[in-house]
């Protein structure tokens, strides 16, 4: 087996997979913090600017920060599942059932 350090390919994969991970934290991070804005926003009304620009801006941020935190995620949990099944039919005599 290949260590990261060893291949490019995979430190490359691992730096996504960490990428991957800290967007999908503040894209979570972000929905929460919309939903107490929401929250806030059902006691102390709509009216006030503040807590409707909370909302807004983190449910914008959220949309550019999550989606593509998702999807690089299964990209590379796609990746590393291919690369599992490759190493597996190579030790069970190269077989290239599919």
């Amino acid at each position: 087996m290949v260590t990261p350090g060893e291949d490019p390919v995979l430190a490359r994969r691992a730096r996504f997979a960490r990428a991957a991970d800290l967007g999908q934290k503040l894209g979570y991070s972000l929905i929460a913090l919309s939903v107490v804005g929401f929250v806030v926003g059902l006691v102390v009304g709509f009216e006030n600017r503040a807590v409707t620009t909370v909302v807004g801006v983190a449910l914008a941020a959220t949309a550019v920060t999550l989606l593509p935190a998702i999807i690089l995620g299964f990209a590379v949990k796609a990746a590393q599942r291919e690369d599992s099944q490759r190493e597996e039919r190579e030790q069970n005599g190269g077989a290239h059932a599919r």
